[in-house]
C-alpha cells in the first residue's frame, strides 16, 4: 500500500489530499487564499500565503489521515510568477497572478514575433502565460533574485532544490515543444536570457525530500503537475481523443492529441500533458476566464445567495436573454483581453431567474465552443466530455453544457481530480513498474448528462452566440 500527500495549490484555495492504493481518499484538508485584483488588470497573490496554506493544509491532512505518507506531491497553477532570492527562498516580490493582464503592452512590442512563439511553444502570444509577466516584473518590481513560477518556490522551500516540470514549463512561452528543452531564443526576446531557469523534471520524477510534513524520516516529493493536466490524467484521458473540462475558477477544457505536438489551427494552444514513463503526449486547450467568478458576479448582485442555489433559481428557459460571459476578457480562440461581457435580449418581463441561466449558459456555449474547435485540431469529434470542478454540482449547467455541446457529459465522481492525478504520478515515480492506467485506477461517472435539445436547435444558439462573442472580441466570427 501506497499512501500519497498530494497538495494541489490552486488560484483561490489550497487542497491537501491523503490518498492511498488501498482505501482510496482518506483524508481532506483546505484552506482559502485571497488574489487581490488591483485597478490596470493586476492580479497578486502573498506568497507566504501560498506557502503558510501549503504546509497548513498539507500538516492537518496528514494528523487527520493519522498514519505516515511515503511521498508528498504537488500540482501548481501553472502561469503564476514571483521573485525570490535562491539563497534564502526570501519572496522578492508578489506572486503575479495568471489572470494578471499588465504585460499585454509586453506582448503588443513583440508581436511581430508571434508566428515564432506559436511554432515554437505551440502557445499563444498572451500575458496569460508565464513568460510575459516575468518580463513585466523584471521592468517593474526587481532586478534582483531568481523570477520563477510558483511551483518552482514553492518546491525549494520544500526541498532545496530548484526545478519545474514539464508540463508547467510548457506553459511558459520559452519552452521548445518538441524537444521540451528551454529556448534561449525566445527568452531573449522578452529580456530574460541571463535569468537562471530551473532544471525540468518528469512528472513521475522524485525531485527531491522534505520533513516539512511531520514524520521521522525525510519524504520523497514527486508528482508535479500543473493543476489542468493533473485533471486530465486522473480521469483517465490517456488516450488522443479524449478530454475533460475542469469548471473552477474559469474553465479549462484539454484534449489528450497522443505523441503528436499539433499546432492548433483553431486558435487554440498546445501545451505537454505530462511526461511519465519515458513518454511525452501532448494536449491542446482551450480556457473560459470567468466561470464560478461569473457566479460570484451573480452573488453580488444579488440574484443568487451562494453557488447552490443556481439550479433552483435558474428559469426553465431564458427567454431569449443572451450572456457572453467576458468579465475578464476573451480567451481561445478570440484572445481579445479587452473584451468585456454582455447581457442582451432582455425586456420588462425579464426576471433574474433569466439572467442566472443566460449566465450558465454563456459559460456552457463558450465551452461548447471550444469543444468544436478542438474536434478541427484533432480531425475527429469529441465522442464525450469529463467534467470535474465545484460548478460541476449545477445540474442546469452540465445539462446546457451537453444540449450546446451535443455530447454526452460525464460527471467525475470525486471532487479532487487534481489532487488525485498529482498522486498517479507519485505513485509511478515511487514504483517505476507500475503503469499509468493501473496508477490511474478505474472510474464510473456519478451523473451522465444526455443532449436534450435537438441539434438544430443547439446549433441556432451556437450560431447566434458566436456571433455575439465575436462582436463583443471586435472580431468578425472566426471559422
Amino acid at each position: 500500500m501506497t499512501t500519497v500527500l498530494a497538495i494541489d495549490q490552486g488560484t483561490s484555495g489550497t487542497k491537501a489530499v491523503v490518498v492511498d492504493s488501498a482505501e482510496g481518499t482518506v483524508a481532506v484538508a483546505e484552506e482559502t487564499v485571497r488574489p487581490v485584483y488591483l485597478p490596470g488588470g493586476g492580479v497578486e497573490q502573498d506568497p507566504g500565503e501560498l506557502l503558510d496554506s501549503v504546509l497548513n493544509t498539507g500538516r492537518s491532512a496528514v494528523r487527520t489521515a493519522g498514519r505516515p505518507v511515503d511521498c508528498v506531491a504537488l500540482a501548481n497553477q501553472g502561469e503564476t510568477v514571483l521573485a525570490w532570492d535562491p539563497a534564502t527562498g526570501t519572496p522578492l516580490s508578489p506572486a503575479i497572478v495568471w489572470q494578471d493582464r499588465r504585460a499585454e503592452g509586453i506582448c503588443h512590442e513583440l508581436a511581430e514575433h508571434a508566428d515564432r512563439f506559436a511554432a515554437r511553444t505551440g502557445l499563444v502570444l498572451d500575458p496569460y502565460f508565464s513568460a510575459p509577466k516575468m518580463a513585466w516584473l523584471r521592468r517593474n518590481l526587481t532586478r534582483e533574485g531568481v523570477v520563477t513560477t510558483t511551483d518552482t518556490w514553492l518546491v525549494h522551500q520544500l526541498t532545496g532544490e530548484f526545478v519545474t516540470d514539464a508540463t508547467t514549463a510548457s506553459r511558459s512561452l520559452l519552452l521548445d515543444l518538441d524537444t521540451v528543452a528551454w529556448d534561449g531564443e525566445l527568452a531573449g526576446l522578452f529580456g530574460l536570457a541571463d535569468e537562471r531557469l530551473p532544471r525540468i523534471a518528469a512528472c513521475d520524477e522524485i525531485v527531491g525530500t522534505t520533513r516539512a510534513f511531520g514524520g521521522a524520516a525525510p519524504v520523497p516529493v514527486a508528482g508535479l503537475i500543473v493543476d489542468q493536466q493533473a485533471a486530465l490524467v486522473a480521469e483517465s484521458c490517456l488516450e488522443a481523443g479524449t478530454a475533460k473540462c475542469t469548471y473552477g475558477t474559469g474553465a479549462f477544457l484539454l484534449a489528450n492529441t497522443g505523441r503528436s505536438a499539433v499546432r492548433s489551427t483553431a486558435g487554440l494552444t498546445t501545451s505537454v500533458a505530462w511526461r511519465a514513463r519515458g513518454r511525452t503526449p501532448y494536449c491542446v486547450d482551450g480556457q473560459v476566464y470567468t466561470v464560478a467568478s461569473a457566479v460570484r458576479w451573480l452573488q453580488d448582485l444579488g440574484l443568487v445567495g451562494s453557488a447552490a442555489e443556481l439550479d433552483a433559481l435558474a428559469a426553465a428557459d431564458a427567454e431569449g436573454v443572451l450572456c457572453v460571459p467576458a468579465f475578464a476578457g476573451l480567451a481561445a480562440p478570440w484572445w481579445a483581453p479587452e473584451a468585456t461581457a454582455s447581457l442582451t435580449g432582455m425586456t420588462l418581463s425579464t426576471r433574474p431567474g433569466h439572467l442566472v441561466l443566460a449566465v450558465l449558459q454563456g459559460i456552457a456555449a463558450q465551452v461548447a465552443e471550444l469543444g468544436r474547435l478542438v474536434q478541427a485540431d484533432l480531425g475527429r469529434p469529441l465522442t464525450r466530455l469529463r467534467a470535474d470542478g465545484g460548478l460541476t454540482n449545477s445540474a442546469t449547467l452540465m445539462q446546457a453544457q451537453a444540449d450546446i455541446g451535443q455530447l454526452p457529459v460525464d460527471l467525475y465522481p470525486s471532487a479532487h481530480a487534481t489532487a488525485l492525478g498529482a498522486a498517479a504520478m507519485a505513485r509511478c515515480a515511487l514504483d517505476p513498474a507500475l503503469t499509468l492506467e493501473d496508477a490511474v485506477g478505474d472510474w464510473r461517472p456519478t451523473t451522465v448528462y444526455e443532449p436534450r435539445w435537438p441539434a438544430d436547435r443547439a446549433e441556432e444558439f451556437r450560431t447566434t452566440w458566436t456571433r455575439a462573442a465575436a462582436a463583443r472580441a471586435g472580431k468578425g466570427e472566426h471559422a
